[in-house]
């Protein structure tokens, strides 16, 4: 199962402008057919990946809402920019 609901919508967003590109490729007129197969083979790979992705969405919405799941927040501990975890500055060297 993925991590998060978040990392889900993310890869299908990912994968939604994929299709929309390659199904854009497998139309143009002005490449031969065995390219636009080729795209279109894609595409559909594409859909059975997004297919596959919505219904983990589904399934992990619905452990979330029966109390099966429960997320996890992961706090996020920033030491850049914070005095606190810098050591004592070095001495500058005299002129």
């Amino acid at each position: 199962m993925a991590e998060t609901v978040g990392w889900l919508a993310d890869k299908l967003s990912i994968v939604e402008l994929k299709i929309y590109h390659m199904q854009e490729q497998a139309e143009r007129m002005d490449r031969d057919e065995a390219f636009r197969a080729q795209c279109r083979a894609k595409v559909a790979v594409l859909r059975e990946q997004r297919d596959d992705l919505a219904a983990e969405m589904t399934q992990l919405l619905g452990d979330v809402i029966s109390g099966r799941v429960v997320p996890k927040v992961y706090r996020q501990f920033k030491m850049y920019n914070d005095a606190q975890y810098r050591g004592a500055a070095a001495p500058k060297p005299a002129p």
